[in-house]
């Protein structure tokens, strides 16, 4: 499961050096992060280059530690070359849901591999939803579709709330495309894992229903 993979480690340096460039260059962090009134106004490449760029070291330390220890899961059933379309499509689908959710609040911007990694933990979780996931506080590991579906509940909540700085957004639709591609890629786990399917899909419904009734 953590073995690391070429298209783990490019990945990986890849957020490593744009994000090293965003800390000590103001102008092209600027140039290249999440806005919606930027995007808006032509700058369409800010939906790919943000998920590169990080707010500070924890920030990319916290993001490329989540990848590392759940891109060998998505691997493994998959290969590299369908892995890294999941961890694309999770980007571009975390941005695309922000810039629907945000539309109108032209100041809004963001950055992080968030979108990107949250799809690819999600993708792993649909594949082994049993696997034992140990959470911070929590004595005993808990069974990840647990985790999974609990994690985008918060995220409901802290879109609903604003809670803190934190782009719940992108999160939600990064697992939205996770989920996605890996039902696309093995279209079979809706026969042979039918109840985990359904399970996980349920926050990404209620986002739906709660999004139609204008309560989010």
């Amino acid at each position: 499961m953590y073995n690391l993979d070429l298209a783990t480690i490019a990945l990986i340096a890849a957020n490593v050096l744009v994000s090293m460039k965003g800390f000590n260059d103001p102008t092209f962090f600027e140039r290249y992060k999440f806005s919606i009134g930027a995007i808006k106004a032509g700058q369409k490449d800010r939906m790919a280059t943000s998920g590169f760029l990080h707010v500070d070291v924890s920030h990319l330390l916290f993001n490329m530690l989540t990848l590392y220890f759940f891109a060998g899961v998505v691997i493994n059933w998959f290969g590299q070359t369908q892995f890294l379309i999941i961890y694309a499509a999770s980007l571009l689908a975390g941005s695309l849901l922000a810039l629907s959710f945000h539309k109108d609040e032209p100041y809004y911007s963001a950055v992080g591999a968030s979108g990107a990694v949250t799809g690819i933990l999600y993708a792993a979780i649909l594949l082994q939803p049993n696997m034992q996931l140990g959470i911070m506080f929590i004595p005993i590991p808990v069974p990840a579709y647990v985790v999974g579906i609990g994690y985008l509940l918060y995220s409901i909540y802290g879109m609903k709330k604003r809670l803190g700085n934190i782009g719940h957004t992108a999160h939600f639709g990064g697992a939205i495309g996770g989920y996605a591609c890996t039902l696309l890629f093995m279209p079979s786990l809706l026969q042979t894992d039918t109840l985990m399917v359904g399970l996980l899909a349920l926050p990404i419904i209620l986002l739906f229903v709660l999004g139609k009734m204008g309560k989010i």
